[in-house]
Parts: structure tokens; sequence; C-alpha cells
């Protein structure tokens, strides 16, 4: 103990002679340069990417103080995957993309101060997916931190077809932004209800997704989690035209049985199935793909497996299966759509249907005014 009381007075005496000679060169010198000095951001005019580099200065940086990262920083991406840098021209078709199809978005929906208040601060481009070789799943974007969104695949970008743009980044900008707001602002207890005891967030890319419609999902991703549904119900909600959300609905209103253990992720389902001759006796659960609705003379509706006909010419009957597990797929995925509605006008004084409008009809002639937007950064000077 006296040792240590010794030591310890030592140290007190050795600390004051120190802070005294610091405050004395202190009053006596001036500081020297700073050994971090301001970073010279200035554009070089002649860089082969100076056009696209100042027009993202003036689209994204300006305005939001948000980077739009199209050379893939090291720095900034988990050093666990092999990652590809994304292509130039990639890289430029997609920032065109999320100008027109997100941020001017929001600017005519939700005003033009709320992406500057709730928006991202940094874009990161990548080439390639972030494959997960352990579940066979990939990840094509991530919101980290509230403040960042980094989009995967770049390069398999194909400005001409709209259903890989939509799965690929429109889907994913606004699922990921989805998730900056609910950071922001927590999700609905009520939201956190309608699934409670469904959701697996070790086996859901196993799953049989038609039966994760039946159950109150739209995707197979919303069922890993809560976050993740609440994140696809609304991305999915404003990016997918009517005819994707007739078939989930359709699938969401059917029964499904399996032909194996109900607890086997790999376990195939069925929404229709026959008897063998045509005839009561051994069921043969089985979907099929090219049934035929049609009705009969008496009004009734009427289901066959195709042209099929059983060994008396007779054309064999198809039977939907039996709705019993007591979920209501349709309900569910309005409720769900219904918080997030609610939520966002709430929380942000954001309308999601006129989101959905203003996208959807977008999506009609992005073509357009994606040539346009081209034109004018390969005509800046």
């Amino acid at each position: 103990m006296l040792i240590m009381k010794a030591l310890k007075k030592y140290i007190v005496i050795l600390l004051l002679a120190i802070t005294a000679v610091t405050v004395c060169s202190c009053g006596e010198e001036k500081l020297g340069p700073s050994i971090f000095p301001d970073v010279d951001d200035t554009l070089d005019p002649t860089s082969s990417t100076y056009k696209f580099d100042k027009w993202l200065r003036q689209t994204f940086r300006d305005p939001y103080n948000l980077d739009f990262l199209y050379r893939m920083e090291d720095v900034g991406t988990n050093m666990n995957y092999n990652l590809v840098p994304a292509n130039y021209e990639q890289s430029v078709d997609l920032a065109v993309l999320c100008k027109y199809l997100w941020f001017d978005v929001y600017n005519k929906v939700a005003g033009e101060e709320f992406l500057k208040q709730y928006g991202p601060r940094i874009l990161h481009l990548v080439g390639s997916p972030a494959m997960n070789a352990l579940s066979g799943t990939e990840i094509v974007g991530l919101a980290e931190g509230g403040v960042k969104v980094t989009l995967f695949k770049v390069n398999e970008l194909d400005v001409n077809d709209i259903a890989s743009l939509n799965e690929l980044y429109f889907k994913t900008m606004h699922h990921e932004f989805a998730h900056i707001l609910h950071q922001t602002k927590t999700i609905p207890v009520t939201f956190r209800t309608y699934s409670a005891g469904y959701y697996d967030g070790s086996n859901w890319q196993s799953r049989d997704s038609r039966l994760l419609n039946s159950q109150g999902f739209v995707t197979s991703y919303a069922s890993s989690a809560v976050r993740e549904d609440f994140a696809e119900t609304i991305a999915n909600y404003i990016v997918q035209p009517d005819e994707w959300w007739d078939y989930i609905y359709t699938m969401a209103s059917r029964g499904w049985a399996t032909d194996g253990d109900p607890q086997n992720p790999d376990a195939a389902y069925y929404c229709y199935y026959y008897y063998e001759n045509n005839e009561a006796g051994d069921e043969h659960l089985k979907y099929v793909s090219n049934v035929v609705e049609e009705t009969d003379e008496d009004g009734n509706v009427v289901y066959y497996v195709g042209n099929l006909t059983d060994s008396d010419g007779n054309r064999i009957i198809a039977y939907p299966v039996q709705d019993e597990d007591g979920i209501d797929g349709v309900t569910i995925i309005n409720q769900k759509i219904e918080d997030a509605r609610q939520w966002l006008r709430t929380e942000f004084n954001v309308d999601l249907d006129k989101l959905r409008e203003e996208v959807q009809s977008r999506q009609l002639n992005y073509l357009q005014h994606f040539n346009v937007i081209r034109a004018e950064i390969d005509n800046m000077q």
C-alpha cells in the first residue's frame, strides 16, 4: 500500500510538470500547419469522368449533401465478400434512374426538404452481388447507420428491362430507404402482431413464396423478420405494377397443401389436386400450372387440368385446395399496407398512395426522360 501511494504521488508530480511545460510552449510558440489539411475536391476538367462528376455534384451533393460513390471503396465494403466494382456506363445509368425514379418522386410528393432531412448521405455502388455461400443468398442492397445505402449488381443493369430494374434496383432503393425511415420513427406496434410466430430468419429463402403470400407476406424475404416485412411491403407497394399485385393476391387467397413434411423447407406446396382416374380415391396433390377455369351451363366455375382426359375421355377436374390454416393472407397484406400508409402520413406527412401513383406513372415513360438526362450529362461544360 505504501508503495502504491508513493507511486501515485510521483505520477501526479510528473503530470503537473508536463502540463506546465505544455502551457509554456503554447504561450511562446505558434502552432505549425495542420497534419490534417483540407482535402481538395476540385474537379479535374481534363478527367474522362468530369461531366458525370460535375452532374453528380450538382444533382446530389449540393442539394442533399449526398456523396454518390460509383468508384467502389474497399473501406466502405464488407471484406468478407468477393466484390467487383461497378462499370462506369451502368453507374451513369443508375444515377440517372435514382434521380428520376427516387429523388424526384419524393421531391414532388413529400416536398424538397424531405430528402434533405431524411435522405441518405452516401449512395455506394458495387458491380456484383454480395454472395452468402452458407445460405445460398445474395445481398442486392444495404442500409447502414441510417446514412448510407449500398446498391449491388450494378453491372447487370439493363435500362430497357423494367421488370429487372424494379426487382434489382427500384425496389431496393425504396426498401433501403424504408429502413432509414424506420430507424428514425419506429415500426407501428400493430404491424409487429400480424405475422408474429411466422417469421423465419434462417430458412426464409427455402420457403415457397406462394404459401407465404397466403400467410400474409408479399415476398419470401418479407418473412425473414419484421423490419424486412415492413420495408418489403412499402417498397413493393410503390414500385410493382397492378398485374404483379393481382398475382400476389391470387396466391394469398388460395389454400395450400404439401406432399411432404410441412416442417421440411424443401417440401413442395400445391394449390390444386385431382383424383386418379378422375374418380374419388387416392388423392394426388399436384400444382398444375395450366389449370383452365371455365363456367358450366349452370354458371358454376369448374377447373380442369388443361385439356387432359381420363381413360373414358372425360376431362380431368382440378380441385382447389381448401384454405384451412385459419390465416387470411389477403386481409393481412392489406392490414400491413394500411399500417405503412398511416405511419408515413402520421410520422412524415407523406402519402404512400401518391408515391405509388407517381412511380407507376413515371415507369410508363421513364426511357424518354432517361435519355434526356443522359444527354444533359453528355452536354455539360
